[in-house]
């Protein structure tokens, strides 16, 4: 069942009824199978309950590709990528959907109510009552199932759930919003070949670069020397976690990879005095220290207001009465070295490599696999899924690099 779950998301068949159909008329298939043919939901419910088997396929796979010296962990690229779920946007509901139903069902529910009142008064003119009692089991079965969504809303911390898959959350990406994941793959860099694959069920990856590492060292069973990432990944905490493992983290931060062009009044422009713990802004004005906003994790210095409304470049630099602020983040020093880290030469070359290492089993798994979306629901599903996926990019890549003559010699098949 293994190899024709594998054979098959290698040449984009997925489906347990496609499945099922090659099993009966292709020779590959047929021979991979033994001869079995089983049925669609066979196949299905191996998927479905297989799933923590088939996401160590490809730590397995990983450590096949360790062993082949194929893949080394010196330096690890991280990525992601959204993937539509098995479930329509329009299932999803937020409290403010969830109280304009139930305020419409118990409005429908009390015309029901008031109907087979009048049907007992006046048997003779009124509805079947046997409908009405039909259609009101109904509205208060998805009334229950309403409340249930709601209290599940208010007793979490997520905006919206799907009823459909409440695991997955509303994506935003190039194709619009819709309902999906976001998948997460570390890539070696010596072949290109996957170390980890992930599906995590947030919209962006903020908070994924150490938790990514983390599983990657934990299935290479060694430290890389260094970690490369966009970006997106760009959360100081998240850094500083890789950081504090004496990983190189070579991530640059919003500000190092913007376009916009910075003005004479930018917050780069004004110089840190460490001693004196504040500002001095270009004209020469010192700006103090406030306080600590530990909500937003950053210090404040504000300017007096007197000397800033005298000051030529008021309008300018700020309309405020109060005077310029700036902030500083708590960790601002960590954020400075990881951008001097990145801007150096050795961390430019490591960075040119990687969109040709990191994006190229987005490309292969989307567009070779025709993977438009998953087929499984449930967070542990599509990971088993992303698992297999990844695993047929690696045995694909593996072939390509070794040959598959070679491939089956070291094998030992």
């Amino acid at each position: 069942m293994l190899k024709l779950l594998i054979y098959g998301y290698s040449y984009g068949v997925r489906s347990s009824r496609k499945l099922e159909r090659e099993t009966h008329y292709n020779l590959s298939f047929i021979w991979l199978s033994g001869g079995l043919k089983p049925d669609f939901k066979t196949i299905a419910e191996f998927r479905r309950n297989n799933k923590a088997a088939l996401t160590n396929v490809l730590k397995q796979c990983a450590r096949l590709c360790i062993k082949l010296g194929l893949i080394e962990g010196n330096t690890l690229f991280v990525d992601g990528s959204k993937i539509r779920a098995n479930a329509s946007i329009n299932s999803s509901w937020d409290q403010d959907r969830c109280a304009k139903h139930l305020e419409k069902i118990d409005n429908r529910i009390n015309e029901i109510l008031s109907e087979c009142e009048q049907a007992d008064q006046n048997e003779s003119d009124a509805a079947s009552l046997v409908k009405m009692q039909e259609e009101l089991a109904d509205n208060e079965k998805l009334r229950a199932k309403v409340a249930g969504i709601l209290d599940t809303l208010k007793a979490g911390d997520r905006k919206s759930i799907n009823a459909t898959d409440p695991d997955c959350t509303k994506i935003h990406g190039r194709q619009g919003s819709h309902a999906g994941y976001n998948a997460q793959t570390v890539v070696d860099e010596k072949h290109g070949l996957i170390a980890i694959a992930d599906v995590v069920n947030e919209n962006n990856d903020l908070h994924q670069f150490s938790s990514q590492i983390e599983q990657a060292v934990e299935t290479l069973e060694k430290k890389p020397q260094a970690a490369c990432a966009d970006s997106g990944f760009s959360d100081i905490d998240e850094l500083g976690k890789v950081d504090n493992e004496g990983i190189k983290v070579v991530v640059p931060s919003i500000r190092q990879v913007s376009d916009k062009e910075l003005g004479p009044f930018d917050k780069s422009n004004f110089k840190y005095d460490c001693a004196s713990d504040s500002y001095i802004c270009p004209a020469g004005k010192i700006l103090k220290y406030r306080r600590t906003n530990n909500g937003k994790e950053h210090k404040e210095y504000w300017a007096d207001g007197g000397i800033c409304k005298k000051c030529a470049n008021f309008g300018l630099c700020t309309n405020c009465r109060r005077g310029r602020k700036v902030t500083r983040m708590l960790k601002e020093e960590l954020r400075q070295k990881l951008e001097r880290q990145y801007e150096q030469p050795a961390s430019q070359a490591i960075y040119k490599l990687r969109k040709q290492k990191v994006e190229l089993p987005f490309g292969h798994i989307k567009h070779n696999l025709h993977v438009g979306g998953f087929l499984l629901r449930g967070l542990a599903g599509v990971k088993a899924e992303m698992c297999i996926l990844a695993s047929c990019f690696n045995i694909a890549r593996m072939m390509s690099i070794i040959g598959v003559s070679e491939l089956i010699t070291k094998l030992g098949c």
